[in-house]
């Protein structure tokens, strides 16, 4: 009887044995056809081992400065630019090590003791994911499932995908492409996006407590947002710093130090509204859609049969310094903003029941709202929805929160409430400015302001607006004149009524232009100071000797384009052209008479490095050596005796915005300085148009409606409302010698032919309060 039990005993042993080892077997056998699974696609697309080799992920196109430096991407979701290892610095290494992944040198894509002590504590100290692992969960599986059944699936891939992740690549490469791939948020696709935005510098240049708060991001950045939750994120970096120093990488007195220090964050968005050189990216968007339609992307490329400016990860190099670009913004901001303080103060409500319009009945401004409220994207968006004009209309009637650009307040907005017609209003009483500044001998652009603020202004006023030149045109004239009749800048005309009779020169009827004031002063006049104080009866008279048609082509070939009319009037700049056109052609007299079309890019190369396109050059002679010298010769009269004397003064007497505008700021040039002002009547438009031998600059300024515009030529003239960003603009450029901005003299060709050394006379009557002679009539 103990015999029977004994053997039952043995039995029910053997059973549970035999039992165990079926389960553990079968739990084996499930693990590897899970995994077996994985790897022949059963549980889901796996990607190629082509794919493998090169993963597709989207890569933004890089805008690149002449001095090396990004100004800005263009992307669709992903801002990513890559950098290869070499380029991270060691303590961002060894931060990832030590926080996610410790044993990543010992292991081929699984940490089998990470594994093994997931499960023994059911994952309570952390799981067992390493970088090979969680690198291929982003390229290739995506975001975690929360369904039970899912995640083993997506666990199994990932654990497939790292070993052959191992297999393609060095642990460095693995380490660059966590870093590259990974989302740090706030449009920070990848490290260098991430160190560019959160610190303003170079991964190679991110200190060890900086590399921690980026590593410490990697646990989940929608959570650790340095933004949002600063508190968080620091004890995130420290804890990140005491894994270092855990696993000595640094020391615990370097722990301590670091964990002390307040975390220092140098916010730095990346968008397509904001940052450097905003107008010209926007242009360069064109010209890239432009480029990309005409060059097919290579077969070898494989993919798309066109490029992408969005995911190709192209490299566009171009001519824009920006150091002075910097320089161009900041001293369009600062002038603007004064300028903008005094327009404000003369068009109060009380002072002007029409402002900012001036000279306008009241139909003809509910003409402009209309026109601007049928063009608002408000307007083109509930049109496209279908909803009837009543009811957009009465849209724009409605108060609503808001955002709105202003000078004086934090960041240049503030919120309000308004209704959009309303806003259309407010808008409109803002000056508008462009700049542009580019190298002569070149043809290279170096500073491209289009506007005051791109978020809020978003027309570009240096290519597509078109406003009069006003007495900026008469150079032209006088080129002319010097080229055609072998005239000289001491040759001398009279400053009397001079009339060009109906019938000539394609005039229906006579032309007899006056001076600013009105006046004739009866005296002789060399072209030298006539040009310096824009006698507009001697442009007249010169005008009428070489004939329209003569100025016409001159200004074709330096680059002025539309339709300028051949008749008289065209001498005081009544044709529209653009600030990019005119640098252009004042770059010609500076080049000795060689045109040199303004170029913005250089060379465009594909992610590899591989060059796709290069500049080549377009020049035209246009003058000689002689008449282009000429030429700055007069020109450099205005800064002495004209217009742009101001450019000489040290100091003021009195900070107020008014003696900034009117006296101009203490800029104190004594360097060779060749330029001409221009407004147009009303004061609608003030130019600015200055030379040194190695860079020309034009700037603009006036309102978005020629009837916006000051009342008084004392502030609308523009050598108050544009030649002070100039000044503020080349000022700084000379603070910083690595530019290399000429203060030197203009060189002079042997054997000038043509005679520029008399005696100058000076008129300016003006010359005490400041003001100038340049505007133009433009009645005819």
């Amino acid at each position: 009887m103990a015999k029977v039990v004994k053997e039952k005993k043995t039995n029910g042993y053997f059973k549970y044995i035999k039992w165990f080892w079926i389960l553990f077997v079968s739990g084996i056998l499930l693990v590897v056809l899970l995994f077996l699974s994985a790897s022949w696609g059963l549980l889901g697309d796996m990607p190629e081992y082509e794919y493998l080799e090169n993963p597709q992920t989207n890569l933004a196109t890089e805008i690149i400065s002449s001095d090396a430096k990004t100004l800005g991407k263009f992307y669709l979701d992903d801002n990513r630019t890559p950098v290869p290892y070499d380029s991270l610095p060691q303590n961002l290494v060894n931060a990832l090590i030590a926080t996610e992944d410790v044993r990543f040198y010992d292991h081929s894509g699984i940490d089998g003791f990470g594994v093994l002590r997931a499960v023994a504590k059911l994952g309570k100290n952390g799981g067992a994911s390493t970088i090979t692992q969680q690198l291929a969960r982003q390229l290739f599986v995506g975001v975690r499932s929360k369904n039970k059944f899912e995640t083993i699936k997506q666990k199994a891939m990932e654990w497939v995908l790292a070993t052959r992740l191992e297999t393609q690549y060095t642990k460095q490469e693995i380490i660059a492409m966590y870093f590259n791939q990974y989302d740090f948020l706030n449009n920070a696709d990848g490290i260098r996006s991430a160190s560019k935005i959160y610190f303003g510098k170079e991964p190679q240049q991110l200190k060890i407590e900086e590399s921690a708060v980026l590593v410490g991001m990697l646990k989940n950045s929608s959570y650790f947002n340095p933004i949002r939750r600063p508190e968080l994120v620091t004890n995130r970096r420290n804890t990140v710093l005491g894994q270092m120093a855990k696993y000595e990488f640094i020391t615990e007195h370097e722990k301590d130090s670091l964990q002390a220090m307040e975390m220092d964050i140098n916010f730095n968005p990346e968008s397509h509204k904001e940052g450097l050189a905003t107008y010209f990216r926007m242009y360069l968007q064109g010209f890239m859609n432009d480029w990309i339609s005409k060059n097919p992307k290579p077969a070898l490329e494989g993919g798309r049969d066109k490029w992408n400016l969005y995911l190709d990860g192209l490299k566009i190099y171009t001519t824009i310094d920006s150091r002075m670009q910097a320089n161009a913004e900041d001293a369009v901001r600062k002038h603007m903003a004064n300028l903008q303080n005094e327009f404000f103060h003369q068009n109060t409500p009380k002072r002007n029941p029409t402002a900012p319009f001036l000279d306008l009945e009241k139909f003809e401004i509910n003409k402009i709202l209309e026109r601007e409220m049928k063009n608002s994207s408000r307007w083109r968006s509930m049109a496209d929805e279908g909803k009837s004009e009543k009811v957009i209309r009465e849209s724009f009637k409605k108060k609503r929160e808001m955002t709105v650009f202003d000078w004086n307040s934090e960041g240049r907005e503030r919120d309000t409430i308004m209704t959009p017609m309303d806003s259309i209003r407010y808008y409109k009483t803002f000056l508008r400015a462009a700049m542009m500044s580019m190298e002569p001998q070149t043809g290279h652009v170096k500073a491209w302001v289009g506007g005051i603020d791109y978020r809020h202004f978003q027309y570009d006023n240096v290519i597509q607006g078109s406003r009069q030149a006003g007495s900026t045109f008469k150079p032209f004239v006088y080129a002319a004149a010097i080229d055609q009749l072998r005239l000289s800048p001491c040759d001398s005309l009279p400053d009397t009524q001079y009339c060009i009779e109906a019938g000539k020169h394609g005039n229906t009827e006579a032309w007899c232009p006056k001076n600013a004031v009105g006046q004739y002063s009866g005296k002789m006049y060399s072209l030298k100071d006539a040009l310096a104080n824009s006698v507009n009866t001697v442009t007249a008279q010169l005008i009428d000797k070489v004939g329209p048609g003569s100025v016409v082509s001159i200004a074709k070939n330096l680059g002025i384009t539309g339709n300028i009319p051949e008749v008289p009037s065209i001498a005081l700049g009544t044709h529209d052209t653009n600030v990019y056109e005119m640098v252009g052609a004042y770059g010609t007299f500076a080049n000795q008479g060689v045109y040199v079309k303004p170029v913005m890019v250089t060379r465009i190369e594909d992610k590899n490095g591989t060059v796709l396109y290069e500049y080549v050059p377009e020049t035209k002679d246009v003058l000689s050596k002689d008449v282009s010298y000429a030429m700055l010769n007069l020109m450099e009269g205005v800064t002495h005796g004209g217009s742009g004397t101001r450019l000489r003064h040290r100091g003021m007497q009195n900070t107020t915005v008014y003696k900034e505008i009117i006296t101009g700021y203490p800029y104190g040039f004594k360097n060779a300085i060749a330029g001409k002002t221009g407004t147009t009547q009303n004061n609608s438009d003030g130019w600015f148009m200055g030379i040194v031998p190695n860079l020309v600059t034009g700037v603009w300024v006036g309102g978005d409606d020629r009837s916006i515009h000051f009342e008084s030529i004392k502030y609308g003239q523009g050598a108050s409302m544009a030649l002070p960003i100039w000044g503020l603009y080349m000022k700084k450029n000379y603070e910083n010698k690595s530019l290399g901005i000429s203060d030197s003299e203009f060189e002079k060709p042997s054997n000038l032919s043509i005679n520029i050394d008399c005696d100058r006379v000076v008129e300016n009557n003006d010359e005490e309060d400041g003001l100038d002679d340049d505007i133009d009539d433009l009645n005819f």
